[in-house]
């Protein structure tokens, strides 16, 4: 089977630029599974139910987010009933939502685990301890895994954490899509950073003069979303009968122009 897995969703520009590439990335690689980290989807900060479902609108099959997850309250209860949206399984236990999820897709049971990075990031549990107990009780043929994460070594080790237990661990958060997209000597797919879909014509999809100000002046921001030169990033894994993976392509594509 075959897995599409999108990165960072920034604002409405990365919604509808994955809506009008979204049909000819079905077609290109055929997959039986679509994951999207939604975090930025609701004006570039924090997901919504609204934008969860401009996104299950287009053929999503499970949401994961990140460190913005609760950035809008309204979004509390959603997360409390949907099963397709998860948030960080390391977060308290006491939160809204739940870290994991398995749904049926290309006639296998499919696992999708969201984790956070400890370094940087607020955290109950560390991410290697919270997998670990995720995996020993999970009913699931293939295991996928968004590790959203700050640092490039805390990615990189978790890669070989999962490395021959999960089909696939796809680094998210920091927005910028790193080289080193590969599957692991025991069959784990893994990248650093997928990237983000969003506009290119940005700071990770903030308007570059906004970004340029904040960071010269040191000033409390406005921040809003770029909406020039959309491009879809993320990666497709073909996972075979073992539920570990066969290959990895990585996907970076201009969306084409929406009217």
């Amino acid at each position: 089977m075959r897995a599409l897995f999108i990165g960072d969703v920034v604002g409405s520009p990365g919604r509808r630029g994955l809506a009008a590439a979204m049909p000819e990335l079905r077609e290109r690689h055929q997959p039986d599974v679509v994951i999207v980290n939604g975090e930025n989807t609701a004006g570039g900060v924090g997901i919504t139910e609204k934008t969860a479902k401009a996104l299950f609108d287009i053929g999503t099959d499970v949401i994961t987010t990140g460190n913005h997850v609760y950035r809008h309250r309204e979004v509390y209860d959603y997360l409390d009933r949907t099963d397709r949206v998860i948030r960080p399984a390391n977060y308290p236990q006491g939160n809204p939502g739940r870290g994991h999820t398995v749904i049926e897709a290309g006639g296998r049971r499919v696992g999708v685990i969201n984790l956070s990075g400890a370094v940087g990031l607020n955290v109950a549990r560390l991410p290697f301890h919270t997998v670990d107990v995720i995996l020993d009780q999970i009913e699931a043929d293939c295991v996928l895994v968004d590790f959203h994460a700050e640092v490039t070594s805390e990615k990189v080790a978790m890669g070989w954490h999962l490395d021959g237990r999960v089909a696939a661990v796809f680094g998210t958060h920091t927005h910028v899509p790193t080289a080193d997209g590969r599957v692991l000597p025991k069959g784990t797919a893994f990248i650093t950073d997928v990237g983000m879909t969003g506009s290119r014509t940005s700071v990770l999809g903030v308007k570059p003069e906004q970004a340029l100000a904040s960071l010269t002046t040191q000033m409390p921001p406005r921040f809003d979303t770029a909406e020039e030169d959309v491009w879809v990033m993320g990666a497709v894994v073909e996972i075979n009968e073992r539920g570990l993976a066969d290959s990895f392509e990585q996907v970076m594509v201009p969306s084409p122009p929406t009217s």
